[in-house]
């Protein structure tokens, strides 16, 4: 199992964060880089909860969202062509004085078969800068949504 941990600042509301991470309409991608429209399906929302099925180049994934508590989102994987159970996300918002938002990423990823075996370890190695990066671009995009 490969855990990542990292944190980033953004100047984003958490209001504007969630807005961002629960707009499951079309270009989700301008958002999310691994989150494409041809993998993207809502199966149910409904206040603080979403099931959407999202993903790209091959690799997709069912997502429980919950957003209930605004400072603690879970996402939890249901379903995957790689990733097995006790896979997921979080994020831990705080507010700071300054106006800024900081937010704790945790993301677990429990590979199934070669393939997703192979990529959990790739993350245990560079899954902070990987992730971190693409995170930092979801971020500066939802800044300038804003």
């Amino acid at each position: 199992m490969a855990t990542i941990r990292f944190t980033q600042s953004t100047t984003a509301t958490p209001e504007q964060f969630i807005a961002g991470l629960t707009d499951f309409g079309p270009g989700r991608g301008d958002l999310f880089g691994n989150s494409t429209d041809g993998y993207l399906k809502v199966h149910s929302q409904s206040p603080g909860h979403a099931d959407v099925t999202e993903g790209s180049n091959g690799i997709w994934e069912r997502l429980s969202y919950d957003w209930t508590d605004p400072h603690h989102i879970v996402l939890k994987t249901t379903e995957s062509n790689l990733w097995g159970p006790g896979s997921g996300h979080e994020y831990t918002l705080t507010e700071r004085p300054d106006g800024k938002t900081d937010i704790a990423v945790v993301v677990d990823r429990v590979g199934m078969g070669v393939k997703g075996k192979l990529l959990g370890a790739l993350l245990t190695v560079g899954g902070r800068r990987i992730l971190g990066k693409a995170f930092e671009k979801t971020l500066r995009a939802i800044e300038r949504r804003g």
